[in-house]
């Protein structure tokens, strides 16, 4: 029997040397050593995002990364082409790439398609937010070409015990900007500056532009009209905008500092400056993190008083309440097409898509939630499910076409746009006539930047 036994542990051996072990052969990855490059916009950034945690995990792939914010440095134009020339020129094996940049990329042969490298290794997308994967379908005309780990979404965020106080209903899903202010204006609104509540308040205080701009992107108005290259600000859409905004301000249940908001100084003041986080605003919007900058406060302030906080889906375009336009993935990692390194890229890319690596991230809301869902569950007791509710609503083409718009344009607009809203709030000047006034002014503007830039590529 001893020898039988003997026999069998040397036939074992054998086999673990001659075929790296019979029972359980490891995977090709594990088995060779390989490398990879990774296309991103920072390396310091990559390693502590994605890095260092697949490394850990495959030590065997030798990641290099090749930065890519040096091409949106300076007063390069064709960002697009820049990538495509860098991505041509260091071959990567992966690259991380905006929602428009992959559905261009795609289109191009560009990327390789994941579809039968998912079947093959039988990889679960199941429960990756089905709204991303519908969108990467659509922008890959049918087929997938790539995944986003994380993504960042907006909600409203209410204190329910100032409602409680008060006696107002709390908000609920999909609320429009009008049913948000007109609830913002059932809060008191006497008090010094310094002190009292607020109905609705933005981190760094709103005026009557910057209440307007944010029920814009809500509603996706544009006041560029980027195939014409004119100004479309003088519009009943607008009009209608900019006057809920002044109607909201005038009321005085929107924060509006008379001094302006924070400049600088300790991290108490800065905490004091953002009022929901101190409980002197009833509502505010933000993304998941607005949960850890209250965490932080209430960890770092004395005489921080904690309230309870809910959150819910919104705001909504009326034109379509079960869509968000804030709602922003923040890389799509995929394979360039004919990458001699695909299988350990596809690795790559399971990895940071995959559970063990939503279980990590999952703890920090710094980068997003998880477009694996069922991890960013909650935080701090606070549910994060609200996030996940509504369809993103992407606009890429517009969002693409504004890049023609040159850069000196602004800094030169915005003061127009001041002047402007300042004689409205000070009833000098009808909206009408602001409107119309920052229109004209500023196709003059618009139209001596083009020609600039145009005169600056042609002397190139």
């Amino acid at each position: 029997m001893r020898r039988k036994w003997v026999g069998k542990s040397l036939l074992i051996l054998l086999c673990g040397i001659l075929f790296g072990g019979c029972s359980s052969a490891p995977t090709k990855e594990q088995e060779q050593h390989s490398s990879l490059k990774i296309m991103y916009m920072d390396a310091a950034y990559f390693a502590t995002q994605y890095g260092d945690v697949f490394s850990s995990k495959y030590p065997n792939i030798d990641v290099e990364v090749i930065p890519t914010n040096s091409i949106y440095q300076g007063d390069t134009q064709d960002l697009s082409k820049a990538l495509a020339d860098l991505i041509e020129k260091e071959q990567p094996d992966v690259v991380a790439l905006s929602m428009e940049e992959y559905e261009k990329f795609a289109a191009e042969g560009k990327l390789m398609e994941l579809n039968t490298l998912i079947e093959r290794d039988k990889y679960d997308i199941g429960n990756i937010y089905p709204a991303l994967i519908e969108i990467l379908k659509d922008k890959g005309e049918g087929k997938l070409f790539g995944l986003a780990p994380s993504f960042y979404g907006n909600a409203l965020f209410y204190n329910a015990d100032l409602f409680a106080k008060h006696g107002v209903d709390v908000p609920h899903d999909s609320m429009t900007w009008k049913e948000i202010l007109d609830l913002a204006r059932r809060f008191p609104t006497d008090g010094d500056e310094k002190t009292r509540i607020y109905g609705f308040a933005n981190d760094y205080g709103m005026t009557i532009d910057n209440l307007a701009m944010k029920i814009a992107s809500t509603q996706g108005l544009k006041y560029i009209n980027t195939d014409t290259m004119k100004i479309t600000l003088n519009t009943d859409s607008w009009k209608q905008t900019y006057q809920l905004a002044k109607e909201a301000i005038d009321a005085g249940v929107i924060y509006n500092p008379k001094d302006g908001t924070f400049q600088g100084g300790t991290i108490e003041d800065f905490y004091q400056s953002q009022l929901f986080v101190m409980g002197r605003s009833a509502m505010t919007t933000g993304n998941a993190y607005s949960l850890s900058v209250m965490k932080n406060a209430k960890d770092s302030m004395k005489d921080y008083k904690p309230f309870q906080v809910g959150i819910v889906a919104g705001p909504i375009d009326p034109a379509e309440p079960e869509k968000s336009r804030n709602i922003k993935f923040n890389e799509v990692f995929a394979i360039r097409a004919n990458s001699p390194n695909a299988d350990a890229a596809w690795e790559f890319i399971k990895y940071v898509n995959g559970e063990d690596f939503a279980k990590v991230k999952s703890k920090s809301l710094n980068n997003g939630l998880m477009s694996r869902m069922g991890y960013s569950k909650e935080f701090e007791g606070v549910s994060l499910d609200v996030f996940y509710k509504l369809q993103p609503k992407l606009e890429g083409a517009v969002s693409k076409d504004m890049s023609k718009i040159p850069q000196s344009f602004y800094p030169q607009y915005q003061p127009i746009v001041d002047r402007e809203m300042k004689l409205v709030q000070d009833n000098k000047k009808s909206m009408d006539e602001a409107l119309q006034t920052i229109e004209q002014e500023g196709q003059v503007i618009l139209d001596k930047a083009i020609k600039d830039e145009a005169s600056k590529e042609s002397g190139k």
